[in-house]
């Protein structure tokens, strides 16, 4: 569920495709999304079964340690770009505005965060042209947890 309004735009980073865009100003620490209907998690290794490029994959993100969901779905949640320089907090599932933001700043996140421990993005960053790859689950819960609390 996304929480302020919204609307889904040409995104600004090369190569993304659409984008998803705040429609209101929100305040930093103010969760952007939450999940609402969440029907299908599966562990790593069941989803590894499938082929990278399949929609089981395409459409998965990790919740919890090797524990992925999946929204196949395709709702427009499914806009939020990477950037390693991100507006927005991914945390257990929520994302958070990491700074005031206002209407027109388009919500973007570290997939690094989403993906499998090691696991390469098909696509590199459209800025630093670096892979972006999964971090640890643990280096994940921490990172963002320590800056979760900051925001506060």
């Amino acid at each position: 569920m996304i929480v302020p309004r919204y609307l889904i735009a040409a995104s600004r980073i090369a190569g993304a495709g659409q984008g998803l865009f705040l429609d209101e100003a929100i305040e930093r620490g103010r969760v952007i999304i939450a999940p609402d209907n969440v029907h299908t998690v599966w562990t790593e290794s069941r989803l590894r079964r499938y082929a990278p490029d399949s929609r089981e994959v395409e459409s998965s993100v990790r919740w919890f340690e090797d524990r992925f969901s999946l929204t196949p779905e395709w709702t427009d949640e499914c806009y939020v770009n990477h950037s390693f320089t991100p507006t927005a907090l991914w945390h257990l599932g929520f994302i958070f505005a990491l700074e005031d933001l206002a209407a027109g700043t388009e919500v973007t996140m570290d997939y690094r965060d989403v993906i499998g421990d090691g696991e390469e993005m098909p696509f590199v960053d459209g800025v630093t042209g670096q892979p972006i790859v999964g971090s640890p689950w643990a280096d994940v819960v921490r990172r963002t947890a320590t800056r979760l609390a900051g925001l506060f």
